[in-house]
């Protein structure tokens, strides 16, 4: 309710929850002890009679969490109050690393520059990875696009060097959570996630929780076969969904195209620029990827899907095209029971509020 309306005192959380006021005090004493909660003066400019009383709010002051994003090109080391806003000036980036010593080293002294400065305790770091995170174990299982963490865990060696608690999440389910907390999913609890930037991955939310599967490896959808003869994924299979439908596999084809490796980014640049004649490229990653979201919304029936990819940016039109090209591929009565909704979270703002989300869980009684 915090998160949702802002600042407000025990009795406006009482009356507004339905919770007694012995229940909202010792909740509220835990979530100040936790380090999430604060304490403020009342805002009464309103002309509010009587004392100023106190107000609590999300911490900005006394705490903060970091938030590190591992991806195929670049990490991200994001700093952020328990309120999840993220500022441009707290924000570092890095070329990913070839070896996963590397990695570690390089993130570990990143974020040893944000520890040793003044603006609160740091409760806890969350990072947001791609591939199958085993998440009982904190482990990258296996990451086809980058395979240096295969096996490894990034936030258990990272707790050890620096001494701060952290979680792991695969990078779809932290869209989920960066949608779910402070995007356009706030108050749903049933949606889904399509990330198809760097590989294609899937986060599900039902009920107000993620589904993983048993371990955590749900939601690869971009390694279903679609052309059994087609281009090598990184898997090791041949023809999956993300080697035809990701903002990779666009700039793969336009690379082709131009005669030089270009990314998304560039792609976009080069569109915005001149006229490029890639029309044929276009439709062939939309007609792929209408594929991909037709299949979540047949097997998973969500209220509303979110996507997640910069390849809508090319050119004008192209998300109203991939709708209409989803319509003739979905059954009639799931499409007719989604909103199909372009995400605008981030990746650092997942990892963000994976170790929010893991905080405030922790403090909570334990479920039987």
């Amino acid at each position: 309710m915090l998160r949702e309306k802002g600042p407000a005192s025990r009795a406006d959380l009482t009356r507004v929850t339905g919770i007694s006021a012995p229940t909202i005090s010792k909740a509220v004493a835990t979530l100040i002890q936790g380090g999430l909660l604060e304490e403020c003066d009342r805002d009464v400019s309103d002309g509010t009679l009587g004392r100023p009383g106190k107000t609590l709010r999300l911490s900005t002051r006394t705490a903060r969490v970091l938030g590190i994003v591992i991806d195929t090109q670049r990490c991200w080391i994001v700093s952020s109050g328990i309120d999840g806003r993220l500022s441009p000036r707290r924000m570092k980036s890095l070329a990913t690393p070839d070896s996963y010593d590397w990695l570690i080293g390089q993130l570990a002294d990143g974020v040893a520059e944000f520890l040793g400065d003044s603006l609160g305790k740091t409760r806890g770091i969350g990072i947001s990875v791609p591939g199958q995170i085993n998440h009982r174990e904190q482990r990258v299982v296996f990451s086809p696009n980058l395979h240096q963490t295969d096996g490894h865990s990034p936030a258990r060696d990272l707790a050890e060097r620096l001494g701060v608690e952290t979680q792991m999440v695969q990078e779809s389910h932290a869209l989920c959570l960066a949608e779910s907390m402070y995007g356009a999913a706030k108050g749903m609890e049933d949606f889904a996630m399509l990330d198809l930037s760097a590989g294609m991955g899937l986060g599900v939310m039902s009920g107000g929780r993620i589904l993983g599967g048993h371990s955590g490896l749900g939601g690869e959808l971009g390694h279903i076969t679609v052309l059994p003869d087609g281009k090598l994924c990184g898997c090791g299979n041949r023809g999956c969904l993300e080697t035809v439908a990701t903002d990779t596999a666009l700039a793969m084809e336009i690379s082709k195209t131009l005669g030089r490796k270009v990314n998304i980014e560039e792609v976009i640049a080069l569109a915005a620029a001149t006229r490029l004649e890639i029309d044929e490229e276009l439709s062939r990653t939309l007609e792929f990827l209408a594929i991909g979201v037709a299949a979540v919304i047949n097997l998973f029936n969500p209220a509303s899907l979110f996507v997640y990819g910069r390849l809508f940016d090319v050119r004008h039109g192209l998300f109203d095209r991939l709708i209409e090209l989803t319509h003739r591929r979905a059954l009639g009565p799931s499409m007719a029971d989604c909103r199909i909704i372009r995400a605008r979270g981030s990746k650092r703002q997942g990892a963000v509020a994976a170790i929010i989300s893991h905080l405030t869980h922790s403090l909570g009684p334990a479920l039987e």
